[in-house]
């Protein structure tokens, strides 16, 4: 085609043409060239849709986390490419930014504004063609090596609004046959320069709709905090906004203590409600209070301030870290925020922003917080006083009103304190309990002290207790009178100690201690079954779950575990957390304890199955349990000093059933028990071999069993009817028969399909059939982090 030809298919991509033109083009026009002028007419109805289908994309959607994975998609897809990126400019950070759609959610990658070809090209506005881009310098194989990617060819191109300014950089990758062309980076352009107005609204819009939420956020947060005096509720709620406010993982507030120059916290999200103090100039928090400095530390495992001990003590894994110091009126630092992992990449300039601007807010309501504390320690040293006796005080003033009454007051009145303060002596004791009003008269009388020993008094509740009652008259440092005292002693000890020990002991069991005087409780050797439970994912439960609702679950799961305990003659030795420990054979034995053990372990199963029934119909979440079991010697008796013993066991068989629950784990099951038990079992007991183990703390191997009766009805009638096919893979397993042993446990899985212990055998067998142990295993496996 002629040069003149070409020139005028030129002005076609680039305006409208005159009729004249048309015209002239039709007359100059070979066949060939009508043939090349319907490929490039069609190439240009082809850029006539695309800016069609690019105006409905940007018509959709006001919203940039819509807009950039859709514009990219459109564009990757027009000019067949393997893969594409808009970048879009953040003036406040200096960075180019994008939004990428994986499995459904929306991530956010940043690079900085003069970085690799995107940043070439948004700071000299030149688009780039590149055929080779390993050849290319300015390209970073670093993120090809870590994708295991191949880039082969490039086209970027500046994205400029109305103004000729550059707003972004689209960057394509990979054309799917070829290399890019000059046409390409033309319809590039044209579908960019479409889309930037749209895109910079869209941006705006995000900044203002953010700048709002941050706005209202900050206010809703602000007037929380501001009227709140509690320090521990004001620094739970600080912490759980600045998460929310940076969309963070953790937040953690350290306050400065001036008195050991040190920072301590109780307020450390998703770790254990307990304090954590450092010396103020140590790690990163330290060195953002003493140096008065905000730190936002895109990498912490480089970082040498850094300590990964926590990460390794908890679990978690620290990306990225915003830690700023809190500024009191004075300018003095106070305390320090720690954030940590930015959700969708590392903190920026505008989190810095937004956390100074909080961390002001939040600097006012914690002085306040302090001030009042320290107003309010002196009265609950007094309220400290007063709870911590175990006789119950009762105050009065002049006019026998009560004035003030401690906890044990109530539980030996039967009221509450609501229900006594403020009324008149008369009202609460003249009509069932006389002889107090009438003692009270005689003290306001004669200015003595009026003692009454081993007294009756009838309760509200109409349960008769025995007291020694003391009433005095007080007056001030004056001598001037000012009221009167009731201490009044609970003394029905017997019945104390019977109700205390039922709580732990079976009826039968508590009448032969109580039989036995002090004997049982003396530390003796002797055998006891052990049996320990935990609740499984209960840290994560309890993340869910407020405070108030992790009480009550477990104040239902417990009432429901001990009552069976309890039912066959066991002793609930203690709580630890969420765990039970619970022993069978001390301080008193029976031929029985192991059968007994292993029943409690089943029926707490059974149990929890109609308990977790219950808290399915109340939309809650599932508990699910461990259990070990273990018999053997250990020493049981009171354990402490003079002034607090415990009534506890200690020894091998106590660890090892705690190792057991744990182990259950490992192998997917709920009960183990260790071969002690099991030989003390009755013969109608159905186990099935699970395993010989060398668990941590003991050399010597043990062999575990697992009782086949937990298991729902249906559940065990497949795993009985199987357990023959099971026996007989074990056998071969350990005779080395690997294959054929894989094949039996295959075989088993067949009929039980949610066996995890053959599953796990089938791994081992394929395992030891590639690398087979040496010629003198014996069998044992070693748990590890057991």
């Amino acid at each position: 085609m002629s040069g003149e030809s070409n020139e005028l298919f030129r002005k076609i991509y680039k305006s409208p043409l005159q009729d004249g033109e048309v015209r002239q083009i039709a007359s100059a026009l070979s066949q060939q060239d009508n043939k090349n002028l319907a490929e490039k007419a069609a190439r240009l109805l082809h850029r006539f849709s695309v800016l069609i289908e690019v105006n409905k994309t940007v018509a959709q959607s006001m919203s940039l986390d819509h807009l950039l994975p859709r514009l990219i998609e459109v564009i990757k897809d027009v000019l067949q490419s393997d893969r594409a990126t808009l970048f879009l400019h953040d003036n406040e950070t200096d960075e180019l930014f994008s939004r990428l759609v994986q499995g459904g959610n929306v991530s956010e990658i940043r690079i900085p504004q003069d970085a690799g070809i995107a940043g070439c090209v948004f700071t000299n506005g030149e688009t780039l063609l590149i055929s080779d881009a390993y050849s290319e310098p300015r390209f970073n194989r670093e993120v090809d090596e870590r994708t295991n990617y191949r880039t082969r060819n490039i086209l970027c191109a500046p994205l400029t609004n109305k103004d000729g300014r550059i707003i972004g950089v689209t960057q394509l990758l990979n054309k799917a046959s070829g290399d890019f062309s000059d046409t390409d980076a033309q319809l590039l352009e044209a579908m960019t320069s479409q889309v930037s107005a749209a895109l910079e609204h869209a941006q705006l819009f995000e900044k203002l709709e953010s700048a709002r939420k941050d706005e209202a956020t900050l206010l809703e947060v602000t007037s929380a905090i501001s009227s709140n005096l509690d320090l521990d509720e004001l620094l739970s709620k600080i912490m759980a906004a600045t998460t929310k406010l940076l969309s963070a993982e953790r937040s953690t507030l350290f306050i400065y203590d001036a008195e050991k120059d040190e920072l301590w916290s109780r307020v450390a999200e998703g770790v254990n409600r307990r304090e954590i103090r450092i010396p103020s100039n140590r790690g990163i928090a330290g060195e953002a209070f003493s140096t008065c400095k905000t730190l936002n530390i895109t990498d912490a495992h480089s970082d040498a301030r850094f300590n990964p001990e926590v990460d390794r003590e908890t679990g978690f894994n620290t990306r990225n870290i915003l830690c700023l110091p809190m500024i009191d009126r004075q300018g003095a630092p106070i305390a320090v925020m720690q954030v940590l992992n930015k959700i969708g990449g590392p903190f920026t300039a505008r989190d810095e922003k937004r956390l100074r601007t909080f961390s002001a807010q939040a600097a006012v309501a914690l002085e306040n917080a302090s001030l009042f504390q320290d107003m309010r320690r002196l009265k609950n040293y007094n309220e400290a006083v007063l709870k911590s006796l175990s006789n119950g005080i009762v105050t009065l003033d002049k006019d026998f009103k009560i004035a003030k009454v401690n906890e044990a007051a109530t539980r030996n009145i039967g009221l509450t304190e609501e229900n006594l303060v403020g009324r008149n002596v008369v009202e609460v004791f003249f009509e069932h309990n006389k002889w107090v009003a009438e003692s009270l008269d005689f003290v306001s009388k004669t200015g003595g002290t009026d003692y009454h020993a081993d007294t009756d008094y009838l309760r509200a509740d109409g349960e008769i207790i025995a007291v020694n009652v003391t009433v005095a008259s007080l007056a001030d440092i004056d001598g001037t009178p000012m009221g009167f005292m009731l201490e009044i002693e609970d003394i029905t000890s017997e019945k104390r100690f019977r109700t205390t020990m039922a709580r732990y002991l079976a009826k039968e069991v508590m009448d032969k201690v109580l039989n036995s005087a002090d004997q049982p409780f003396i530390a003796s050797a002797q055998e006891a079954t052990m049996l320990f439970s935990d609740i499984r994912g209960f840290t994560n439960m309890t993340e869910n779950l407020g405070p108030g609702e992790t009480v009550d679950m477990l104040n239902n799961y417990f009432s429901e575990m001990v009552e069976v305990v309890l039912r066959h003659k066991g002793l609930l030795d203690k709580y630890i957390g969420d765990a039970i420990m619970a022993v069978f054979g001390a301080p008193l034995s029976d031929p029985q304890d192991a059968n007994n053990a292993v029943k409690v372990a089943i029926e707490m199963l059974q149990a929890l199955r109609k308990l977790n029934k219950s808290r399915n119909r109340d939309g809650l979440e599932a508990i699910d349990i461990g259990i070990g079991i273990s018999t053997g010697e250990v020493v049981a008796g009171n354990v402490g000093s003079e002034k607090r013993m415990d009534y506890t066991v200690i020894g091998d068989h106590v660890n090892l059933a705690a190792r057991l629950e744990s182990a259950n784990k490992y192998f997917g099951t709920s009960i183990l028990v260790s071969e002690t038990t099991a030989s003390q079992l009755a013969s109608h007991e159905v186990l099935r071999e699970i395993d010989v183990l060398r668990v941590k703390g003991k050399s010597k191997p043990i062999l575990v069993y697992e009782p086949l009766a937990y298991y729902p009805e249906r559940q065990q009638e497949k795993l009985l009817k199987a357990l023959p096919v099971f026996e007989q893979a074990m056998k071969l397993y350990q005779q080395r028969e690997w294959i054929e042993a894989g094949g039996c446990f295959k075989e088993f899985i067949d009929h039980c399909p949610n066996d995890m212990v053959s599953k796990l055998y089938i791994d081992r067998c394929a395992y030891y059939a590639q690398k087979p142990p040496e010629k003198n295993w014996d069998g044992v496996w070693a748990l590890k982090n057991n």
